[in-house]
Protein backbone atom coordinates (compact mmCIF):
# COMPACT_ATOMS: atom_id res chain seq x y z
CA UNK A 1 0.00 0.00 0.00
CA UNK A 2 2.56 2.40 0.81
CA UNK A 3 4.51 2.16 -2.26
CA UNK A 4 0.84 2.79 -3.93
CA UNK A 5 0.62 5.84 -2.35
CA UNK A 6 4.00 7.12 -3.00
CA UNK A 7 3.22 5.85 -6.75
CA UNK A 8 -0.08 7.70 -6.61
CA UNK A 9 1.39 10.96 -4.62
CA UNK A 10 4.16 11.11 -7.60
CA UNK A 11 1.49 11.38 -10.38
CA UNK A 12 -0.28 14.52 -8.59
CA UNK A 13 2.80 16.14 -8.16
CA UNK A 14 3.52 15.18 -11.86
CA UNK A 15 0.08 16.57 -13.09
CA UNK A 16 0.36 19.53 -10.90
CA UNK A 17 3.61 20.54 -12.43
CA UNK A 18 2.21 20.21 -16.02
CA UNK A 19 -0.77 22.31 -15.05
CA UNK A 20 1.33 25.40 -13.20
CA UNK A 21 3.67 25.20 -16.58
CA UNK A 22 0.79 25.25 -18.37
CA UNK A 23 -0.99 28.14 -16.84
CA UNK A 24 2.29 29.61 -16.73
CA UNK A 25 2.66 29.54 -20.54
CA UNK A 26 -0.80 30.87 -20.93
CA UNK A 27 -0.60 34.15 -18.45
CA UNK A 28 1.82 36.63 -21.30
CA UNK A 29 1.33 39.74 -22.65
CA UNK A 30 -0.67 40.07 -25.85
CA UNK A 31 0.20 43.63 -27.78
CA UNK A 32 -1.88 44.91 -30.78
CA UNK A 33 -1.06 48.45 -31.64
CA UNK A 34 -3.05 50.82 -33.72
CA UNK A 35 -2.05 53.83 -35.69
CA UNK A 36 -4.71 56.56 -36.02
CA UNK A 37 -3.92 60.24 -36.90
CA UNK A 38 -5.13 62.68 -34.80
CA UNK A 39 -4.46 65.49 -36.76
CA UNK A 40 -3.98 66.11 -40.83
CA UNK A 41 -2.68 69.84 -42.63
CA UNK A 42 -1.36 70.63 -46.17
CA UNK A 43 2.06 69.54 -45.23
CA UNK A 44 1.50 66.27 -42.89
CA UNK A 45 -0.21 64.67 -40.18
CA UNK A 46 0.08 63.91 -36.37
CA UNK A 47 -0.86 60.18 -35.29
CA UNK A 48 -0.84 58.71 -31.98
CA UNK A 49 -0.22 55.13 -31.96
CA UNK A 50 -2.22 53.02 -28.74
CA UNK A 51 -0.61 49.54 -27.75
CA UNK A 52 -3.31 47.47 -26.09
CA UNK A 53 -2.56 44.54 -23.60
CA UNK A 54 -4.91 42.03 -24.14
CA UNK A 55 -3.10 38.87 -22.73
CA UNK A 56 -3.26 37.57 -18.85
CA UNK A 57 0.35 39.48 -17.78
CA UNK A 58 1.76 42.44 -17.88
CA UNK A 59 4.20 43.34 -20.49
CA UNK A 60 7.64 44.63 -19.33
CA UNK A 61 8.46 46.55 -22.69
CA UNK A 62 7.69 46.94 -26.31
CA UNK A 63 9.28 47.84 -29.80
CA UNK A 64 6.52 49.36 -32.37
CA UNK A 65 8.12 49.10 -35.62
CA UNK A 66 6.43 50.58 -39.91
CA UNK A 67 7.57 51.74 -42.72
CA UNK A 68 6.53 54.89 -44.64
CA UNK A 69 6.49 55.05 -47.98
CA UNK A 70 8.59 57.46 -49.86
CA UNK A 71 8.15 61.03 -49.59
CA UNK A 72 6.89 60.66 -45.97
CA UNK A 73 8.76 61.12 -43.35
CA UNK A 74 8.43 61.04 -39.35
CA UNK A 75 9.65 64.62 -38.16
CA UNK A 76 8.84 63.98 -34.48
CA UNK A 77 8.08 61.75 -32.04
CA UNK A 78 7.03 61.70 -28.18
CA UNK A 79 6.82 59.44 -25.22
CA UNK A 80 9.43 56.58 -26.87
CA UNK A 81 12.73 55.89 -27.70
CA UNK A 82 12.81 56.72 -32.09
CA UNK A 83 15.74 55.35 -33.87
CA UNK A 84 15.23 55.52 -37.85
CA UNK A 85 17.00 53.82 -41.06
CA UNK A 86 15.90 55.45 -44.13
CA UNK A 87 11.99 54.57 -44.32
CA UNK A 88 12.04 52.09 -41.87
CA UNK A 89 11.12 53.18 -38.05
CA UNK A 90 11.38 52.12 -34.93
CA UNK A 91 9.86 53.05 -31.45
CA UNK A 92 10.71 51.18 -28.14
CA UNK A 93 9.06 52.24 -24.99
CA UNK A 94 10.11 55.19 -22.77
CA UNK A 95 11.33 54.57 -18.55
CA UNK A 96 7.83 55.00 -17.84
CA UNK A 97 5.20 53.19 -20.24
CA UNK A 98 6.94 49.93 -20.87
CA UNK A 99 5.06 47.83 -18.54
CA UNK A 100 0.88 47.51 -19.51
CA UNK A 101 -1.10 45.88 -17.45
CA UNK A 102 -3.81 43.32 -18.61
CA UNK A 103 -6.51 44.84 -20.52
CA UNK A 104 -4.65 48.37 -20.05
CA UNK A 105 -3.36 50.70 -22.96
CA UNK A 106 0.05 52.62 -23.91
CA UNK A 107 0.41 55.41 -26.09
CA UNK A 108 2.99 57.11 -28.26
CA UNK A 109 2.74 59.55 -30.72
CA UNK A 110 4.75 61.25 -33.71
CA UNK A 111 4.48 64.05 -36.36
CA UNK A 112 5.00 63.18 -40.22
CA UNK A 113 6.14 65.68 -43.27
CA UNK A 114 4.11 63.77 -45.92
CA UNK A 115 0.30 62.77 -46.43
CA UNK A 116 1.12 58.16 -46.38
CA UNK A 117 0.28 56.34 -43.50
CA UNK A 118 2.53 53.51 -41.99
CA UNK A 119 2.88 50.09 -43.74
CA UNK A 120 4.49 46.93 -42.17
CA UNK A 121 3.60 47.86 -38.59
CA UNK A 122 4.84 45.22 -35.68
CA UNK A 123 4.49 45.26 -32.45
CA UNK A 124 7.43 43.37 -30.43
CA UNK A 125 7.71 41.03 -33.60
CA UNK A 126 4.18 40.61 -34.59
CA UNK A 127 1.62 42.26 -36.97
CA UNK A 128 0.42 44.99 -34.91
CA UNK A 129 -3.73 43.81 -35.83
CA UNK A 130 -5.55 46.66 -37.21
CA UNK A 131 -5.50 50.73 -37.28
CA UNK A 132 -2.67 51.20 -39.97
CA UNK A 133 -4.20 50.44 -42.93
CA UNK A 134 -7.34 53.32 -43.62
CA UNK A 135 -10.28 52.37 -45.94
CA UNK A 136 -9.52 53.09 -49.65
CA UNK A 137 -9.69 56.79 -50.70
CA UNK A 138 -11.35 57.59 -53.65
CA UNK A 139 -12.73 60.92 -52.70
CA UNK A 140 -10.73 63.75 -54.50
CA UNK A 141 -10.19 67.07 -53.03
CA UNK A 142 -11.96 70.50 -53.88
CA UNK A 143 -11.06 72.57 -56.38
CA UNK A 144 -8.44 75.32 -55.26
CA UNK A 145 -10.08 79.22 -55.32
CA UNK A 146 -9.25 82.28 -56.05
CA UNK A 147 -5.78 82.07 -57.90
CA UNK A 148 -3.88 85.34 -58.46
CA UNK A 149 -0.80 86.44 -59.27
CA UNK A 150 1.44 88.36 -56.11
CA UNK A 151 4.00 89.32 -58.05
CA UNK A 152 5.67 89.36 -62.00
CA UNK A 153 9.10 89.93 -62.82
CA UNK A 154 10.69 89.55 -66.10
CA UNK A 155 11.63 85.37 -65.94
CA UNK A 156 8.81 84.47 -62.29
CA UNK A 157 5.28 84.57 -61.87
CA UNK A 158 4.21 84.60 -57.93
CA UNK A 159 0.91 82.55 -57.26
CA UNK A 160 -1.51 82.42 -54.47
CA UNK A 161 -4.69 80.70 -53.98
CA UNK A 162 -7.00 79.34 -50.73
CA UNK A 163 -6.92 75.83 -49.50
CA UNK A 164 -8.43 73.28 -51.01
CA UNK A 165 -10.43 70.92 -48.22
CA UNK A 166 -10.52 66.69 -48.67
CA UNK A 167 -12.38 64.24 -46.41
CA UNK A 168 -8.61 62.84 -45.65
CA UNK A 169 -6.04 65.24 -46.54
CA UNK A 170 -4.88 67.42 -48.88
CA UNK A 171 -1.14 66.68 -49.13
CA UNK A 172 -0.54 69.09 -52.22
CA UNK A 173 -0.41 71.33 -55.07
CA UNK A 174 0.01 71.07 -58.84
CA UNK A 175 0.81 74.55 -60.61
CA UNK A 176 0.39 73.94 -64.25
CA UNK A 177 1.37 76.76 -67.22
CA UNK A 178 -0.61 76.41 -70.21
CA UNK A 179 -1.91 72.97 -68.76
CA UNK A 180 1.32 71.50 -68.12
CA UNK A 181 2.72 70.81 -64.83
CA UNK A 182 5.10 72.75 -63.48
CA UNK A 183 6.03 72.20 -59.98
CA UNK A 184 4.52 70.97 -56.71
CA UNK A 185 4.33 72.44 -53.62
CA UNK A 186 2.75 71.55 -50.15
CA UNK A 187 1.43 74.99 -49.33
CA UNK A 188 -0.43 77.48 -51.14
CA UNK A 189 1.98 79.70 -52.93
CA UNK A 190 4.36 79.48 -55.62
CA UNK A 191 6.63 80.76 -57.99
CA UNK A 192 6.72 79.49 -61.31
CA UNK A 193 10.88 80.44 -62.39
CA UNK A 194 12.44 79.75 -65.65
CA UNK A 195 9.58 82.41 -67.70
CA UNK A 196 10.68 84.26 -70.79
CA UNK A 197 10.46 88.14 -70.63
CA UNK A 198 7.40 89.82 -72.64
CA UNK A 199 5.64 86.40 -72.70
CA UNK A 200 1.62 85.81 -71.88
CA UNK A 201 1.43 83.05 -69.73
CA UNK A 202 -2.00 80.89 -68.16
CA UNK A 203 -1.69 79.08 -64.92
CA UNK A 204 -4.18 76.60 -63.65
CA UNK A 205 -3.50 74.48 -59.90
CA UNK A 206 -5.15 71.71 -58.81
CA UNK A 207 -4.80 69.78 -55.38
CA UNK A 208 -4.28 66.14 -54.67
CA UNK A 209 -4.18 63.74 -51.60
CA UNK A 210 -1.94 60.93 -50.53
CA UNK A 211 -4.02 58.53 -52.56
CA UNK A 212 -3.73 59.97 -55.87
CA UNK A 213 -6.72 61.74 -55.76
CA UNK A 214 -6.95 65.14 -57.84
CA UNK A 215 -9.20 68.04 -57.91
CA UNK A 216 -10.20 69.42 -60.90
CA UNK A 217 -7.95 72.34 -62.06
CA UNK A 218 -8.94 76.10 -60.78
CA UNK A 219 -10.11 78.75 -63.02
CA UNK A 220 -6.93 80.22 -64.52
CA UNK A 221 -5.04 83.12 -64.08
CA UNK A 222 -3.17 85.02 -66.80
CA UNK A 223 0.25 86.91 -66.66
CA UNK A 224 2.47 88.81 -68.66
CA UNK A 225 6.14 88.96 -67.88
CA UNK A 226 7.93 91.99 -68.02
CA UNK A 227 9.79 93.30 -71.34
CA UNK A 228 12.71 93.19 -70.18
CA UNK A 229 14.69 90.47 -67.93
CA UNK A 230 18.11 92.18 -66.84
CA UNK A 231 17.86 95.81 -67.18
CA UNK A 232 21.09 95.52 -68.28
CA UNK A 233 22.21 93.83 -65.15
CA UNK A 234 22.97 90.68 -66.00
CA UNK A 235 24.88 87.87 -63.90
CA UNK A 236 27.62 89.07 -61.27
CA UNK A 237 29.12 85.75 -59.20
CA UNK A 238 30.87 85.97 -56.03
CA UNK A 239 32.49 83.66 -53.76
CA UNK A 240 34.29 85.90 -51.17
CA UNK A 241 33.14 88.24 -48.56
CA UNK A 242 34.72 91.22 -50.99
CA UNK A 243 33.42 90.35 -53.89
CA UNK A 244 29.94 89.83 -52.30
CA UNK A 245 30.53 93.54 -50.80
CA UNK A 246 31.31 94.75 -54.04
CA UNK A 247 28.53 93.79 -56.00
CA UNK A 248 25.60 94.96 -53.17
CA UNK A 249 27.60 98.38 -53.26
CA UNK A 250 27.46 98.37 -57.00
CA UNK A 251 23.86 96.47 -57.79
CA UNK A 252 21.62 97.77 -60.18
CA UNK A 253 18.31 97.24 -61.32
CA UNK A 254 17.56 93.77 -63.15
CA UNK A 255 20.81 92.76 -61.32
CA UNK A 256 21.29 89.51 -60.00
CA UNK A 257 24.24 88.48 -57.67
CA UNK A 258 24.92 84.85 -57.28
CA UNK A 259 26.55 83.23 -54.40
CA UNK A 260 28.82 80.39 -54.69
CA UNK A 261 28.73 78.18 -51.93
CA UNK A 262 31.23 78.84 -48.92
CA UNK A 263 31.03 80.69 -45.61
CA UNK A 264 30.57 84.92 -46.26
CA UNK A 265 32.29 86.47 -42.68
CA UNK A 266 31.77 90.52 -42.37
CA UNK A 267 29.68 93.18 -42.75
CA UNK A 268 27.14 93.32 -45.62
CA UNK A 269 24.76 95.91 -46.40
CA UNK A 270 22.80 97.37 -49.09
CA UNK A 271 22.37 101.00 -48.76
CA UNK A 272 20.20 103.31 -51.52
CA UNK A 273 20.54 100.26 -54.10
CA UNK A 274 16.71 100.64 -55.38
CA UNK A 275 15.28 97.61 -57.67
CA UNK A 276 12.01 98.49 -59.96
CA UNK A 277 8.72 96.49 -59.99
CA UNK A 278 9.82 95.19 -63.23
CA UNK A 279 13.69 94.91 -62.85
CA UNK A 280 13.95 93.43 -59.10
CA UNK A 281 17.17 92.86 -57.74
CA UNK A 282 18.16 89.61 -56.77
CA UNK A 283 20.80 88.18 -54.54
CA UNK A 284 20.34 84.25 -54.37
CA UNK A 285 22.77 80.98 -53.64
CA UNK A 286 22.47 77.78 -52.60
CA UNK A 287 22.12 76.75 -48.85
CA UNK A 288 25.59 76.17 -48.34
CA UNK A 289 26.68 79.89 -48.94
CA UNK A 290 26.05 81.11 -45.41
CA UNK A 291 26.72 84.87 -44.34
CA UNK A 292 28.18 85.67 -40.50
CA UNK A 293 28.82 89.15 -39.33
CA UNK A 294 31.23 88.43 -35.78
CA UNK A 295 30.01 92.34 -35.31
CA UNK A 296 29.08 94.73 -33.62
CA UNK A 297 31.96 97.13 -33.82
CA UNK A 298 32.19 101.15 -33.43
CA UNK A 299 29.87 103.48 -32.22
CA UNK A 300 26.47 103.21 -33.01
CA UNK A 301 24.56 106.22 -34.53
CA UNK A 302 21.55 107.19 -32.21
CA UNK A 303 18.94 106.03 -34.97
CA UNK A 304 20.33 102.65 -36.50
CA UNK A 305 21.76 103.95 -40.30
CA UNK A 306 24.84 102.60 -42.15
CA UNK A 307 27.73 104.75 -40.65
CA UNK A 308 31.15 104.47 -41.19
CA UNK A 309 33.14 103.05 -38.62
CA UNK A 310 30.17 101.30 -37.02
CA UNK A 311 29.09 97.57 -37.99
CA UNK A 312 26.17 96.59 -36.76
CA UNK A 313 26.30 92.79 -36.75
CA UNK A 314 23.49 92.53 -38.74
CA UNK A 315 23.92 89.22 -41.26
CA UNK A 316 22.61 90.75 -44.11
CA UNK A 317 21.21 94.72 -43.70
CA UNK A 318 18.59 96.54 -46.47
CA UNK A 319 18.10 99.84 -46.41
CA UNK A 320 16.57 102.44 -48.36
CA UNK A 321 16.57 99.62 -51.14
CA UNK A 322 12.77 98.23 -52.58
CA UNK A 323 12.21 95.63 -55.04
CA UNK A 324 14.64 92.83 -54.09
CA UNK A 325 14.78 89.14 -54.09
CA UNK A 326 16.28 87.36 -51.29
CA UNK A 327 16.63 83.96 -51.81
CA UNK A 328 17.94 80.35 -50.77
CA UNK A 329 21.07 81.06 -48.48
CA UNK A 330 21.69 81.25 -45.14
CA UNK A 331 22.69 83.58 -42.61
CA UNK A 332 23.68 82.77 -38.84
CA UNK A 333 25.83 83.53 -36.19
CA UNK A 334 25.24 87.19 -36.50
CA UNK A 335 23.57 89.70 -33.87
CA UNK A 336 20.19 90.10 -36.13
CA UNK A 337 19.35 87.84 -38.97
CA UNK A 338 17.99 89.87 -42.57
CA UNK A 339 16.64 92.98 -41.32
CA UNK A 340 15.08 95.63 -43.43
CA UNK A 341 14.63 99.25 -43.29
CA UNK A 342 12.63 101.40 -45.99
CA UNK A 343 12.72 98.18 -48.32
CA UNK A 344 9.37 97.75 -50.00
CA UNK A 345 8.43 95.16 -51.78
CA UNK A 346 11.37 93.15 -50.91
CA UNK A 347 10.80 88.72 -51.22
CA UNK A 348 12.65 86.61 -48.78
CA UNK A 349 12.26 83.03 -50.09
CA UNK A 350 13.73 79.60 -49.40
CA UNK A 351 16.35 81.28 -47.16
CA UNK A 352 17.76 79.61 -43.52
CA UNK A 353 18.20 81.90 -40.36
CA UNK A 354 19.65 80.34 -37.60
CA UNK A 355 21.63 80.83 -34.55
CA UNK A 356 21.63 84.63 -34.00
CA UNK A 357 21.77 86.41 -31.26
CA UNK A 358 18.86 88.52 -31.11
CA UNK A 359 15.76 88.14 -33.97
CA UNK A 360 16.13 86.71 -37.43
CA UNK A 361 14.09 88.44 -39.82
CA UNK A 362 12.93 91.87 -38.92
CA UNK A 363 10.95 94.21 -41.13
CA UNK A 364 11.82 97.12 -40.08
CA UNK A 365 10.79 100.99 -41.21
CA UNK A 366 7.63 100.75 -43.66
CA UNK A 367 9.11 97.75 -45.15
CA UNK A 368 5.48 97.25 -46.38
CA UNK A 369 4.13 95.12 -49.64
CA UNK A 370 6.92 91.98 -48.65
CA UNK A 371 6.66 88.80 -48.44
CA UNK A 372 8.40 86.34 -46.25
CA UNK A 373 8.30 82.20 -47.65
CA UNK A 374 9.19 78.73 -47.84
CA UNK A 375 12.30 79.69 -45.06
CA UNK A 376 13.24 77.96 -41.96
CA UNK A 377 13.83 79.58 -38.64
CA UNK A 378 15.44 78.58 -35.56
CA UNK A 379 17.61 79.33 -32.54
CA UNK A 380 17.37 82.86 -31.93
CA UNK A 381 17.49 85.21 -28.99
CA UNK A 382 21.04 83.28 -27.69
CA UNK A 383 22.21 86.15 -26.03
CA UNK A 384 18.71 88.77 -25.81
CA UNK A 385 16.41 85.49 -25.13
CA UNK A 386 13.11 88.81 -24.97
CA UNK A 387 14.37 90.16 -28.59
CA UNK A 388 15.14 86.19 -29.99
CA UNK A 389 11.77 87.07 -32.24
CA UNK A 390 11.56 84.64 -35.64
CA UNK A 391 10.01 87.37 -37.19
CA UNK A 392 9.29 91.07 -36.58
CA UNK A 393 6.58 92.90 -38.36
CA UNK A 394 6.72 96.88 -38.03
CA UNK A 395 8.42 98.31 -34.62
CA UNK A 396 6.81 98.77 -30.91
CA UNK A 397 6.04 102.48 -31.14
CA UNK A 398 8.52 103.24 -28.26
CA UNK A 399 11.09 102.80 -31.42
CA UNK A 400 8.56 104.83 -33.77
CA UNK A 401 10.67 107.71 -32.78
CA UNK A 402 13.84 106.15 -35.00
CA UNK A 403 11.58 103.85 -37.37
CA UNK A 404 8.43 105.81 -37.54
CA UNK A 405 9.02 106.94 -41.49
CA UNK A 406 5.44 106.82 -42.55
CA UNK A 407 3.54 110.07 -40.47
CA UNK A 408 5.71 108.80 -37.20
CA UNK A 409 4.66 105.24 -37.56
CA UNK A 410 6.14 102.41 -38.90
CA UNK A 411 3.55 101.19 -41.84
CA UNK A 412 4.71 97.52 -41.83
CA UNK A 413 1.69 96.67 -43.86
CA UNK A 414 0.50 94.07 -45.94
CA UNK A 415 3.85 92.16 -45.63
CA UNK A 416 2.67 87.82 -46.25
CA UNK A 417 4.15 85.28 -44.08
CA UNK A 418 4.12 81.93 -45.67
CA UNK A 419 4.85 78.44 -45.60
CA UNK A 420 7.68 78.94 -43.33
CA UNK A 421 9.47 76.51 -40.54
CA UNK A 422 9.24 78.47 -37.32
CA UNK A 423 11.10 77.09 -34.59
CA UNK A 424 12.19 75.09 -32.24
CA UNK A 425 14.27 77.48 -30.02
CA UNK A 426 12.75 80.89 -31.26
CA UNK A 427 13.38 82.39 -27.66
CA UNK A 428 10.80 85.13 -27.96
CA UNK A 429 7.74 84.80 -30.62
CA UNK A 430 8.09 82.80 -33.57
CA UNK A 431 5.98 85.80 -35.10
CA UNK A 432 5.46 89.62 -33.29
CA UNK A 433 3.37 91.55 -35.21
CA UNK A 434 3.42 95.20 -34.09
CA UNK A 435 1.38 97.74 -33.52
CA UNK A 436 0.92 100.25 -36.29
CA UNK A 437 0.75 97.82 -38.73
CA UNK A 438 -2.31 96.77 -41.14
CA UNK A 439 -3.34 93.76 -43.31
CA UNK A 440 -1.24 91.48 -43.29
CA UNK A 441 -1.80 87.82 -44.13
CA UNK A 442 0.10 84.88 -42.17
CA UNK A 443 -0.33 81.26 -43.60
CA UNK A 444 0.27 78.01 -44.22
CA UNK A 445 3.44 78.14 -41.04
CA UNK A 446 4.48 75.60 -39.11
CA UNK A 447 5.34 76.93 -35.59
CA UNK A 448 7.22 74.76 -33.02
CA UNK A 449 7.11 76.61 -29.73
CA UNK A 450 9.83 74.01 -27.79
CA UNK A 451 12.01 76.94 -26.04
CA UNK A 452 9.72 79.76 -25.74
CA UNK A 453 11.45 81.70 -23.00
CA UNK A 454 8.99 83.58 -21.50
CA UNK A 455 11.50 87.14 -21.62
CA UNK A 456 9.71 90.28 -22.35
CA UNK A 457 6.18 88.50 -22.11
CA UNK A 458 7.19 85.90 -24.79
CA UNK A 459 4.69 83.05 -24.45
CA UNK A 460 2.81 82.64 -27.63
CA UNK A 461 3.25 81.47 -30.96
CA UNK A 462 2.21 84.93 -32.22
CA UNK A 463 1.51 87.89 -30.84
CA UNK A 464 -0.91 90.04 -32.46
CA UNK A 465 -0.78 93.99 -32.20
CA UNK A 466 -1.28 95.10 -35.66
CA UNK A 467 -4.72 95.62 -37.44
CA UNK A 468 -6.95 93.38 -39.88
CA UNK A 469 -4.44 90.63 -40.28
CA UNK A 470 -5.91 87.23 -42.09
CA UNK A 471 -3.97 84.04 -40.03
CA UNK A 472 -4.75 80.84 -41.50
CA UNK A 473 -3.74 77.43 -41.87
CA UNK A 474 -1.05 77.28 -39.60
CA UNK A 475 0.36 73.99 -37.79
CA UNK A 476 1.57 75.08 -34.06
CA UNK A 477 2.62 72.63 -31.51
CA UNK A 478 4.11 72.75 -28.62
CA UNK A 479 6.32 70.65 -25.86
CA UNK A 480 8.62 71.42 -23.23
CA UNK A 481 11.10 73.45 -22.63
CA UNK A 482 9.45 76.51 -22.53
CA UNK A 483 7.09 79.04 -21.10
CA UNK A 484 3.90 79.15 -23.08
CA UNK A 485 0.78 80.62 -22.20
CA UNK A 486 -1.52 80.93 -25.83
CA UNK A 487 -1.00 79.45 -29.05
CA UNK A 488 -2.27 82.96 -30.22
CA UNK A 489 -3.04 86.52 -28.32
CA UNK A 490 -3.89 89.90 -29.70
CA UNK A 491 -2.77 92.80 -27.57
CA UNK A 492 -4.44 96.16 -27.95
CA UNK A 493 -1.41 98.91 -27.61
CA UNK A 494 -2.36 102.43 -27.05
CA UNK A 495 -0.08 104.68 -29.71
CA UNK A 496 -0.33 108.47 -30.56
CA UNK A 497 -1.75 108.36 -33.36
CA UNK A 498 -4.65 106.10 -31.86
CA UNK A 499 -4.99 103.45 -34.07
CA UNK A 500 -7.06 100.11 -33.45
CA UNK A 501 -4.15 98.32 -32.74
CA UNK A 502 -4.86 94.23 -31.84
CA UNK A 503 -8.65 94.33 -33.55
CA UNK A 504 -10.23 93.91 -37.20
CA UNK A 505 -8.29 90.07 -37.18
CA UNK A 506 -9.31 86.69 -38.18
CA UNK A 507 -8.18 82.83 -37.61
CA UNK A 508 -9.30 80.31 -39.79
CA UNK A 509 -8.09 76.71 -40.60
CA UNK A 510 -5.61 76.55 -37.71
CA UNK A 511 -4.38 73.34 -35.95
CA UNK A 512 -3.02 73.98 -32.65
CA UNK A 513 -1.84 71.84 -30.22
CA UNK A 514 -0.97 73.25 -26.76
CA UNK A 515 0.68 70.11 -25.36
CA UNK A 516 -1.38 70.20 -21.79
CA UNK A 517 0.07 73.67 -20.94
CA UNK A 518 -0.95 76.25 -22.75
CA UNK A 519 -4.56 77.91 -21.55
CA UNK A 520 -6.18 79.13 -25.05
CA UNK A 521 -4.97 78.33 -28.75
CA UNK A 522 -6.52 82.06 -29.78
CA UNK A 523 -6.53 84.54 -26.49
CA UNK A 524 -8.39 87.31 -27.40
CA UNK A 525 -7.33 89.94 -24.86
CA UNK A 526 -10.18 92.39 -25.40
CA UNK A 527 -13.47 92.62 -26.99
CA UNK A 528 -14.60 95.68 -25.59
CA UNK A 529 -11.70 97.51 -27.01
CA UNK A 530 -12.54 95.91 -30.23
CA UNK A 531 -16.44 96.91 -30.76
CA UNK A 532 -15.95 98.66 -34.53
CA UNK A 533 -13.20 96.45 -35.43
CA UNK A 534 -13.69 93.01 -33.78
CA UNK A 535 -11.43 90.08 -33.94
CA UNK A 536 -12.93 87.10 -35.39
CA UNK A 537 -12.54 83.30 -34.87
CA UNK A 538 -14.31 80.89 -37.34
CA UNK A 539 -14.85 77.52 -36.17
CA UNK A 540 -12.31 75.60 -38.45
CA UNK A 541 -9.82 76.36 -36.25
CA UNK A 542 -9.01 73.79 -34.16
CA UNK A 543 -6.99 72.63 -30.67
CA UNK A 544 -5.61 69.75 -28.82
CA UNK A 545 -3.67 69.38 -25.57
CA UNK A 546 -5.53 73.03 -24.25
CA UNK A 547 -5.71 73.55 -20.76
CA UNK A 548 -9.13 75.79 -21.05
CA UNK A 549 -10.59 75.05 -24.78
CA UNK A 550 -10.30 76.97 -28.43
CA UNK A 551 -10.74 80.52 -27.52
CA UNK A 552 -12.50 82.90 -25.01
CA UNK A 553 -13.61 84.84 -27.33
CA UNK A 554 -16.91 84.05 -29.47
CA UNK A 555 -16.72 81.27 -32.79
CA UNK A 556 -18.12 82.20 -35.87
CA UNK A 557 -19.62 79.13 -37.70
Amino acid sequence: MRKRALALAGVVATVGALLSATAAQAAAPQLTAAVTQTSVWNSGYGADVVITNSGDAASTSWTVEFDLPSGTTVSSSWNSVRTSSGQHHKFTNASFNGAIKPGATAKFGFNASGGSLPTNCTVNGVACGGGTTPPADTQAPTVPGGLRTTDVTASSVSLSWTASTDNVAVTGYEVLVGGAVNSTVSGTTATVNGLSPATAYSFTVRARDAAGNRSAASTAVSATTSPDGGGGGGTVNVSTAAQLQAALAAATPGQTIKLAAGTYRGSFVVNGRAGTASQRITLSGPASAVIINDGPSGDAPSCPAPTAGWDSGYGLWVFNSPYWNLTGFTVQESKKGIVLDNSHHTTIDSVSVHHVDEEAVHFRRSSADSVLRNSTITNTGLVQPGYGEGVYLGSANSNWSCHGNTGGIDRGDRIQVLNNKIGPNIAAEPIDVKEGTYEGVIRGNTFDGQGITGENSADSWIDVKGIGYVIEDNIGTFRSPGVFANGYETHNTSTTPSLPNGCGNVWRNNRSDLGGVGQYAINITSVSKCTAMPNVVYASNTVTGAVKGLTNASVTP
